[in-house]
């Protein structure tokens, strides 16, 4: 996490938590030649919907301009995080036991960078989820240490069972 997120946090932190809403993660990316400040937030108790995040952007926005924390121009946008939300907090990985996820790794880990599967388990040094070869259900284990990428995912071959 970037310095630029983590003092983002740290200012949108009270936003959300004053209207009961959970920070779910904050980017500052850069793509072509425009600066984007992301900064995703959920609903614990019920959907998220446009007017939360709207209130969001404006509280943040007002913030933000007093402050002026960072030096280039920049786009706010706040939204939610989507059916396939990050993975990031204990919380979240608690969330997501038996859930169906997606994982791409820094480096091949039986012939493979990418995964999709059902969370069994994790722990801080390691992810344990079942994945579907062919007819066959194989648990693998992934240590934490090489995921690139690790959020919800949605599984179009379930079953109405699973």
């Amino acid at each position: 996490m970037s310095k630029i997120t983590e003092q983002i946090e740290k200012i949108a932190q009270p936003i959300i938590d004053e209207l009961n809403l959970e920070l779910v993660d904050v980017e500052f990316v850069k793509e072509g030649r425009s600066w984007f400040l992301r900064v995703y937030v959920d609903n614990p108790d019920a959907p998220i919907d446009i007017d939360q995040c709207a209130l969001v952007s404006e509280r943040l926005s007002e913030i933000l301009d007093d402050l002026d924390p960072i030096e280039q121009n920049y786009f706010l946008e706040v939204s939610s995080p989507g059916a396939e939300r990050p993975l990031k907090k204990e919380k979240d990985f608690e969330n997501a036991i038996s859930k169906f996820i997606y994982i791409k790794t820094y480096e091949p880990i039986l012939d493979a960078k990418e995964f999709e599967g059902y969370l069994q388990s994790y722990s801080d040094e390691e992810v344990e989820i079942e994945v579907k070869i062919k007819t066959r259900r194989k648990t693998i284990v992934i240590p934490r240490q090489k995921i690139a990428v690790i959020r919800l995912a949605i599984d179009f071959s379930a079953k109405p069972d699973r």
